[in-house]
Order: C-alpha cells, then structure tokens, then sequence
C-alpha cells in the first residue's frame, strides 16, 4: 500500500505548501490554498526510454546538433506563427477566452493535416457536437480519430495502439490522472497530466497541443510551471462581437515570439486572412477629420492600421482621456508633449483614441500617427487618405527614427499610398518612385506640413 499524504497548493501560480495559509507567500493572493490528497502509485502506463543508463557530462564540443525536422501546416498563419510549422516531438499550449475558437480552429488542423495522422481527444464535447462542428467546417480526413476520455492512463493506453503523429488534448483541465486524488483541473491534476504528455512527446516524437483554459484575469489557469515545461505558448485573442481573431506566440523555443496571425470568423469555421492592411483600413473615400494611417510592425509582418482620434471640449472639470487597443500612459505622454514642447492647446479637451479593427498593437512607430490624428481632430482638418506615418515621438517633440523602415515604405507603396512621413533621422532608406517620402524632425515640421 503506498503512502498516502496530503499538500495544499495554491490555485493562482501552484506553490505547494505542507500547511494551510490565508494569504500565498508567492503570488501574493488570498484565499487560493486548496487541500489536495498526493498518492504515488508505481504501476502506470508509461512509455519508456530504451536506455537507464545515467547521462555523463560532456564538453560543450562534443555535444551533437540535431536539426528539428519541420512539418508544414497547411494553415499558413499558423505556419508562420509556429515558426515555420511543426516541429516533431514539441508540446504547445494553446489558450484563449472561452467561445474565441480554439477547439474550431485545432479541429480545423487536425482535419486540413492529410499527410499527419492525427487523434483529437475531446473532454468537453459529446460526438454529436463534433460531428456538427466538422459538417459546419466542410474538411474531411479519414486519418483523423476523436475519442471521448478523460482519464490520463487510458489515453496513455490508446496513444500506444494508434501511434499518432498530431495529438491535440482538448483540454487539459479536463484530464484527470488516478495517481493524484484531486478534482480534475486542479494544480496538481494539470501538472502531472502535463508532465505524463511531455514524457511522451519527447520519447515518441509526436506533436502535442494543449488547449488551456485562462483566468479572469487572462492569464492561462493551473501553475505557471506548466507555461516552463511546453515548447510553445500560442494565445488567441480577439472580441467575441467581432469577426477578428488574432493569435500570437508569447514562448517559442523553435522560432521567435513577435509573429502575429490573423482569422475571420465565419459561419463555416475560421478564415485566414492573407492580407490584413486590407481589413484594418477604411476604404471610405470621405474625408474625415481625426483619422491617420499608421504603417506598423508585428514581428516580421508589415501591417497598415488605421488610428482614430476624437478631440472635444471636456464637459466635466476633469478632461477624459480613453484608449482602444492604445496604452493609454503612452497617450498620456504624446498629449503631454504636444501640450508643453509644440504649444497646442489640449490639457481642457476631452481626448478619445481608438485603433481599428479589434487590433492592440505596442509600436512606438504609431506615435506619429497617433498624433496627427489627434491634430486633425482637435483642428477639425482632414488628413488625405493617400498618406501614413512611421515614427516615434520623444520626450522633446523630435521624431526618433524606427526599425525596418524599408519594410514599411514597401507594404504602403505596394497598397497604393502616395505619400509617407518618416524620421529624417532614419539612415539607409531606399528611394523609390512608387511612394513619396517626407522626412520631419520635429512634430512642428509635421504640423506644418499637414495642417499649414
């Protein structure tokens, strides 16, 4: 009979601790210590290595390099968020919102993957609701096998019948190992379901994904242990009452973590969306004050979004001051320089700030736009529709040049803007005749040369 103890452990970051405690020493929050039943059992079904033999250091040039063998995904956003596609023996989490579309969007995968064998194990969904998800999406793949478990020892079990080369759990929390006596979701539960899948995707060289459930806060539940142990960490965001889905990789041991994808909504499931300057741009030809086109950078991925900006007179004593997909502190401090270094008139006006699209971007190469939208609001002139702006703005009202300027000129020339305004700090830029090109100094340059 094995030994059987208790722990308690902490339901926000998973710090274990031998007595019960009001307040986490770690996280630091209340009330989140939960008691747990731990019980080590000795017979469980594992896939073992072929050798016991215990690992010898070596110098660091004796170390053999094994290249990752890539597998493409036909999906190309999440190709090139993943790095370049899948990597054999890797374990991705994937969170996001309840109803965003992560169980939609990896029944796709696993559907659209003909070359891949592939086993979806569902812990949430009944087959009814499956097999009307899949009619809904429109793919086929005989390759493809659901089953309906949740217990971690008899998917281990069924892994070693199939062989699969892409398991998708959907999702973890629901999993539940007989080795530890606690309530499926729990820390402990999430842990060592993990670490069992980890085991075998190393040893097996298959590819695991997690689906992860987040917190209200929006952070991925279970210990933050479980974000050290996978691979990847791919988070899908987006409102629920727009059609954009935006997914992005915040770990990524195969390639790097500033890519940005893309989706559509729609009826038949989520839709790539191939060229998104297209989206986030109004293609409204009126002319209206309080709108600048910003050619920004997500990764290694040139994107033109539009910024909105609303200027007016604050009814209240206290003017407001509100963002959209913007840091609002970084607002805070445009409006401050336009106020003390430029000599526009702003401390009174209510100001409004919105960037289209769902999107939530942090480049400081928006700074110039964001500006000149809030100008041409708070002077009630238009800015033409054929020109954009990329450019950071200092502390002293200089415009400080930017990275991968080229790669910017080129997505506004290639989407048939006229006109784009840089830092005249900026070294190295390649002149073309597709698309103008102004160079400013400062934001009285800017003002200026917009507004007269």
């Amino acid at each position: 009979m094995s030994k059987i103890r208790t722990a308690f452990f902490c339901q926000n970051c998973g710090t274990q601790s031998p007595k019960w405690a009001g307040k986490c020493p770690s996280c630091n929050e209340w009330n989140t210590f939960v008691e747990e039943v731990v019980q080590k059992t000795s017979s469980e079904p594992s896939f073992k290595s072929g050798s016991s033999r215990m690992s010898k250091p070596r110098a660091v040039s004796e170390l053999e390099s094994e290249l990752h063998h890539r597998i493409p995904v036909v999906d190309q956003e999440l190709h090139r968020v993943l790095g370049g596609g899948l990597v054999s023996g890797s374990l991705i989490l994937f969170g996001g919102e309840p109803g965003i579309g992560k169980s939609t969007l990896m029944l796709q995968l696993a559907l659209q993957q003909l070359n891949m064998s592939v086993l979806y194990v569902s812990g949430e969904e009944s087959e009814e609701q499956i097999k009307m998800r899949v009619e809904r999406i429109g793919y086929d793949n005989p390759r493809c096998l659901v089953l309906m478990e949740t217990s971690m020892e008899n998917i281990l079990l069924h892994l070693a019948e199939v062989k699969p080369d892409l398991l998708i759990i959907d999702s973890i929390q629901t999993l539940t190992s007989s080795a530890i006596e606690s309530s499926p979701g729990s820390v402990s539960q999430v842990r060592e379901c993990t670490t069992k899948l980890m085991k075998f995707a190393k040893e097996s060289h298959t590819v695991v994904f997690l689906i992860g459930h987040i917190t209200k806060e929006g952070t991925l539940a279970g210990p933050k242990v479980l974000e050290h142990m996978v691979d990847c960490v791919l988070q899908f965001e987006g409102d629920r009452h727009h059609i954009y889905r935006l997914l992005r990789s915040t770990k990524n041991r195969f390639g790097s973590t500033n890519e940005l994808g893309i989706y559509e909504m729609e009826g038949s499931g989520l839709k790539e969306v191939a060229n998104p300057s297209d989206i986030l741009i109004n293609t409204q030809n009126d002319q209206l004050s309080g709108s600048a086109i910003s050619a920004t950078m997500e990764g290694l991925r040139p994107l033109l979004v539009e910024i909105q900006a609303l200027a007016s007179t604050a009814v209240y004593g206290t003017p407001q001051r509100s963002t959209t997909g913007f840091d609002i502190r970084r607002l805070n401090m445009l409006l401050a320089v336009l106020e003390k270094r430029c000599g526009f008139r702003l401390a009174m006006k209510d100001v409004f700030l919105n960037i289209a699209g769902g999107m939530r971007i942090e480049d400081p190469a928006m700074d110039l736009a964001v500006i000149t939208a809030i100008l041409s609001s708070s002077e009630d002139i238009a800015v033409s529709r054929t020109i954009c702006f990329a450019g950071e703005v200092g502390l002293s009202g200089e415009i400080r040049p930017v990275t991968r300027i080229d790669q910017r000129i080129n997505e506004a020339a290639k989407l048939g803007f006229e006109e784009i305004y840089v830092s005249s700090y900026n070294k190295g830029i390649t002149q073309t005749n597709a698309i103008k090109i102004h160079k400013v100094g400062k934001v009285e340059e800017l003002f200026s040369h917009l507004f007269g």
